[in-house]
Order: C-alpha cells, then structure tokens, then sequence
C-alpha cells in the first residue's frame, strides 16, 4: 500500500526518504514513523543501499508531534505512539549504514531529535532547531534527553529544553549538533554530493566505526579498545581494504564496494 505521508527513492546507492505532510509542516502521523521503519529495515537488508538520507518536503522538515492532536489524545494512546517513534530510532541508530539528515525552515520537538538520532547533519542556513515541550507541559522524547547531552554536555542541553528558545543553524555549528550549514538553494546539492561520496565510500568500515562510535558513550575505554582490535583483525580480511592498499600503491582513487 502506498504511503502518502512518507516518499522512497532509491538511486545510485541512495535510499532517500521524504517527510511528506508538507502542509502540516511534516508533523509525525503513524503512517510516516512506520514507513521510516519500514524503510530503515530495508536498508538493512539492501546490497544496493548505502547510505540513507531523510529530509522533509515543503517549507520544514518536521515540526515533530502533531500540535492539532495534543489535548485530545489518552495516555495510553501516547504511550503506543511514542513506543513507534522509539523503535524507529533504535532501527536509525542500530543500521550499520550512514543516515544523514537533510534539515531546512524548522526541526521542532521530536522532529529535531529525529535530525538527532541520525549520523550527520547538514542544515540550511535559516534552519531552527527547537524544543518547546516544555511550552505545552511535555517532557521531550524521541531520544532528545539522551543524544543532546552527550553533545552539548547538561547545562547547555536543559537551557534549551526549559526555555525552548530557538538554536540558529550557525550557533547550532559553533555547538556541534550540526555538520555543515549551507545556503537554502544549496541545501539538495551538499547533500546529494555528501551521500554519494559515503556510498561510494569503504562502506563496510563506515558502518562498522558508526557502531562503535555510538556505542562508546556507555561503554568502558577497555571494551573500545577491545571492540577496535576484533573488529581490526577482522577489517584487513576485507575486500575493501585490500582495494584501498593496492590504489595507494598504484596512486589512484580506490573503488571500494562495501565488502
């Protein structure tokens, strides 16, 4: 069945996933979470899929829950819906592929923790990044209280969170919680250039220093070092370095294949 309030276009090792409720400001309906689930698993399974981009069509790319519905929602009914939005970040974080974030106009509420949960972030010179859960009685979800700290560190994380003031794009750089900000009308080319340069990348090791990477926030140094040494032994074993090592010898740009 289609999903209107999700696209899918795959090209050139490329899942590119549209946000499409263009007139609601790509608010989060069921439909949209469970078609980036959906999609997510299948760029697990996909030998053709390299790296996955999420952007929002229209003038935003997602003000995060849907305002219209607050009010009138049990919580038994919350809790289900943020149970969905919960395994969809698992599935962002547990990919063993790059997920980029495409962000412009405004990544508000869950919205901006979705831009969160993903590998990189590239961000359009007017984007606003915004928490107002606060401002409506609510605490964030979508994994915001556990990926803002780790980046902004407590102080800076709560100041958002409780005065819901929006971060520029260009202090949202300075802070680290974007990669890259860029002029609107350049928005689709940076990323569209970024993407395919990760999808024609040692795909294999990207994915795998994406996991380890994520997961040294909660382990010891000692596990780090032993996940780095097993998953090194492992790595000269592949395909991709032994390509990399013989366009080193022969001075030109390696053609790696994600193996």
């Amino acid at each position: 069945m289609a999903n209107q309030d999700l696209l899918k276009q795959i090209e050139s090792g490329v899942m590119k996933l549209t946000l499409n409720r263009p007139e609601a400001l790509n608010a989060f309906s069921e439909d949209m979470i469970t078609g980036l689930i959906d999609s997510i698993r299948e760029a697990k399974q996909s030998e053709e899929v390299k790296v996955v981009v999420i952007h929002g069509a229209g003038r935003a790319f997602s003000s995060g829950g849907d305002v219209k519905s607050m009010g009138k929602t049990s919580g038994v009914e919350v809790y289900e819906f943020v149970g969905i939005l919960n395994e969809l970040i698992l599935e962002i974080k547990s990919i063993n592929k790059p997920v980029v974030a495409s962000v412009h106009g405004v990544a508000a509420g869950a919205g901006f923790n979705l831009a969160l949960a993903c590998d990189l972030i590239v961000a359009s010179e007017e984007c606003k990044f915004i928490l107002s859960f606060a401002q409506v009685g609510l605490i964030s979800d979508g994994g915001g209280l556990f990926f803002l700290p780790h980046v902004l560190g407590p102080y800076r994380t709560k100041e958002l969170l409780f005065s819901g003031k929006p971060l520029e794009a260009t202090k949202a750089k300075d802070w680290g919680v974007v990669n890259e900000v860029v002029p609107l009308e350049q928005l689709n080319e940076v990323t569209e250039t970024l993407s395919l340069q990760l999808a024609n990348g040692p795909t294999k090791a990207i994915g795998l220093m994406k996991q380890i990477a994520d997961d040294a926030a909660t382990m010891t140094l000692e596990n780090v070092l032993r996940r780095e040494q097993i998953t090194q032994a492992m790595m000269v074993t592949t395909e991709d370095h032994l390509e990399g090592v013989r366009a080193f010898v022969e001075k030109r740009k390696p053609n790696f294949q994600g193996k």
